[in-house]
This record gives C-alpha cells, sequence and structure tokens, in this order.
C-alpha cells in the first residue's frame, strides 16, 4: 500500500478531504518495528480498581471507629 492509497482510505473512511488527512500525518508502519510512535505515552495507567477503594476506605472508617 502506496501513502497516497491510505490517504485516500482514511479520507473515504472519515468523510475527510485528502489534504486534511495528509496534514494529521497518518503513516504506514511496519509491524515488526516495536517503537515506531514518535511521541509515547509516558504516563502510568489511568485506571481505578472500584474494589479495592471499597477495600480501603472501609479499613480507615474502621480504624477511625
Amino acid at each position: 500500500m502506496t501513502q497516497q492509497q491510505l490517504d485516500q482510505l482514511v479520507a473515504k473512511a472519515t468523510g475527510e478531504d485528502v489534504r486534511a488527512i495528509r496534514r494529521r500525518g497518518f503513516s504506514i508502519v511496519d509491524p515488526k518495528v516495536i517503537c515506531f510512535d514518535p511521541d509515547p505515552d509516558q504516563r502510568s495507567p489511568q485506571w481505578v480498581d472500584w474494589d479495592d477503594l471499597e477495600r480501603q476506605r472501609a479499613e480507615q472508617a474502621d480504624a477511625r471507629r
């Protein structure tokens, strides 16, 4: 697949103009390359274990009694 074909397919799928897709910088990557993200997200995962949070709150409430 060429870059032009990719841009056209993305534009067709999104309803955007091909020029807008080119400006957004879609690119073809090699799936064998592990670190292809030029701007990786270095933050830790954002999640909450609600069961653990509730357990902590219950323990804190028991400790105050």
